[in-house]
């Protein structure tokens, strides 16, 4: 047989189960959803409410796999070079757009490993910090740090993530200067906010609402353009005095390249069916979390749009990337 031709057909015969999947066979074993975050982080909390839906539908199991560490790069990675076959999907944050910026070289490409299959969420950060500091607005805020140059620090997700970034607007809108301290996700950020160790951090909802209920955090404002539903009575950073630091927190769900469009669209649908259930509403009412969806072509444009904005973004605040 003519080597030509033998590659054909070894080509071919990879491509089967790729095939297979896409003509209906999809899916007959578990699936693999990687969360860049550790556990109980928002994206964590977003990706367990939807999958468990997911997996009732879809008649198997979807297991999340929490892969904390670098801004969301270890699991970028991981699903990056997984094979293409819908057995392994992720369920990240606006961080992802965020990563091309913040690191000098990256192990993947953030556009052209990726297939976007749908934004789940949009879910405001909320400003807060520890009682014991005697903050109790934005304008407090800021004019401790302008009294203080330099002395005041944040909490982050990580450096580049969706929480450093919209501090760094914050900061950038309010003309004032504070450090930014990175964790490898929320529930450490909050730990140590809640221990007086870090000043502020622009969390989720999610992760601080029953302390912010509770009284041991205090929320000064939400960074979203509008009011949160899980905290009507919290003013906006714009309303609180610093116009021009809104940002849009999402999270959504990818896949590596290469996965069959049959199966993208599958699990677009799948997305906006468990959306769809009474179940996943209350979850996302109390999390804060307003859905929000779009089809998988509209939301690669939307990364890449997002990709270039947040570009500019890391620029204006200075921040110089990483190895």
């Amino acid at each position: 047989m003519p080597l030509t031709r033998l590659a054909a057909l070894l080509a071919a015969a990879a491509l089967l189960p790729q095939i297979a999947a896409a003509q209906g066979g999809y899916p007959n074993k578990p699936i693999r959803v990687v969360v860049p975050f550790a556990a109980g982080s928002t994206t964590d909390i977003i990706a367990r409410a939807i999958t468990d839906k997911m997996g009732q539908s879809m008649g198997q199991t979807l297991v999340v796999d929490n892969r904390g560490g670098a801004s969301g790069t270890i699991g970028q990675q991981a699903v990056a070079t997984a094979a293409p076959d819908g057995y392994t999907i992720m369920i990240h944050s606006s961080s992802h757009t965020v990563s091309p910026s913040t690191f000098a070289k990256l192990p993947f490409d953030t556009v052209a490993d990726f297939a976007a299959i749908t934004p789940i969420s949009s879910t405001p950060n909320v400003l807060v910090i520890s009682p014991a500091k005697g903050i109790k607005t934005v304008q407090d805020l800021v004019a401790k740090a302008k009294a203080e140059p330099g002395k005041l620090n944040f909490a982050s997700a990580g450096q580049g993530s969706a929480t450093h970034l919209n501090a760094e607007k914050f900061k950038m809108a309010a003309h004032i200067d504070a450090t930014n301290i990175p964790f490898k996700g929320s529930a450490e950020a909050v730990t140590e906010v809640l221990a007086g160790r870090v000043d502020y951090y622009f969390s989720p909802i999610a992760p601080v609402i029953g302390q912010i209920k509770d009284g041991q955090l205090l929320a000064l404002a939400v960074g979203s353009p509008k009011r949160a539903s899980a905290l009507p009575d919290v003013p906006t950073t714009a309303e609180g005095g610093v116009p021009g630091s809104e940002f849009n927190f999402w999270i959504g769900m990818m896949a590596p390249a290469k996965t069959p469009r049959e199966i993208v669209n599958r699990l677009h649908d799948e997305v906006l069916k468990a959306l769809a259930s009474p179940e996943v509403k209350e979850r996302f009412t109390k999390l804060g979390a307003d859905a929000w969806t779009m089809k998988p072509e509209e939301f690669d444009a939307y990364i890449k749009t997002e990709i270039q904005a947040n570009a500019k973004l890391v620029k204006a605040a200075g921040l110089s990337p990483t190895n």
